[in-house]
């Protein structure tokens, strides 16, 4: 008996042990092919400009702009630039937020809102962000005022828009269970609406995310003395190639980490999609 006993433990740990490789080994295999296709692009982009299909001064191996970003590093003006844009980048996001999320949920929910404010929103979301920069700048200048403005506005729409999307695709039979149950409005709106419109308010918070580094880069571009879009147009003008297209490289890469982050903040806040079975 006492033989017996001891297996057990040991044949469920080889059983634990076993469940942690064929994990370990499915995350190996999605990974790979997650990217391989940038690989198989990083690649040629080594290659084609070394067999000379291309000019190689105007798009040169993945190797030297490599080289390029590393010596931006060194130097500290990566550092300076992505600070630069990081806090314009953020700060209009964060105030985007700060407006969007509430005046979209006011509009989703009463109609009243709705019926007064949709039509300057179908005016103003289809204006392009960057058609109206000249603007920004008149009014508010060429300092940060007028970047972190341009940013607002570029995210302001995409999180508004989906915030007022998510209260109004709200689950009617789901809205009539909370009453007959006796909730308050105030309650039905916090317990029921709100989460249940927070995976399509999501999708708007990471559209605004991404709108507020790419509108900021072209907003550098004109009359900043900083950020990486000035890095960009500094080293395209010197004919700093490399640096140049590491400026871009690193946009992509950031680009990257913030939908990371905002995916990993939705999961956990909406993590009962996945107890409740979505």
């Amino acid at each position: 008996m006492a033989e017996g006993n001891v297996a057990k433990p040991l044949i469920l740990q080889g059983r634990n042990a076993g469940g942690a490789l064929e994990r370990v080994t499915a995350k190996a295999r999605r990974a790979f092919r997650n990217s391989v296709a940038i690989l198989l692009f990083l690649t040629a982009w080594e290659i084609v400009p070394r067999t000379g299909i291309v000019n190689v001064t105007f798009f040169p191996p993945f190797s030297e702009v490599v080289n390029a970003w590393w010596g931006l590093l060194r130097a500290g003006d990566l550092q300076d630039h992505l600070a630069a844009s990081l806090t314009r980048s953020i700060s209009g996001f964060l105030l985007a937020n700060l407006i969007a999320i509430p005046l979209g949920l006011a509009i989703g929910w009463w109609k009243t809102a709705a019926d007064y404010l949709n039509p300057f929103l179908e005016l103003m979301r289809n204006t392009a962000a960057l058609a109206i920069l000249p603007v920004f700048i008149l009014l508010l200048g060429l300092g940060e005022t007028s970047k972190i403005a341009i940013v607002l506005y570029a995210s302001l729409f995409p999180l508004l828009l989906n915030t007022i999307s998510g209260v109004k695709n709200v689950d009617p039979l789901l809205v009539k269970s909370a009453r007959s149950m006796g909730l308050s409005s105030v309650s039905l709106f916090r317990k029921v609406i709100v989460p249940a419109a927070l995976p399509t308010m999501f999708v708007g918070i990471r559209q605004a995310g991404a709108s507020s580094i790419l509108v900021l880069v072209a907003a550098e571009m004109v009359g900043a003395t900083s950020g990486l879009g000035y890095l960009i147009q500094y080293a395209q003008f010197s004919f700093l190639i490399p640096q140049m297209y590491a400026g871009i490289i690193t946009i992509s890469v950031l680009g990257i980490i913030v939908n990371y982050l905002l995916l990993a903040l939705e999961r956990r806040l909406t993590d009962w999609k996945q107890t409740y079975g979505e």
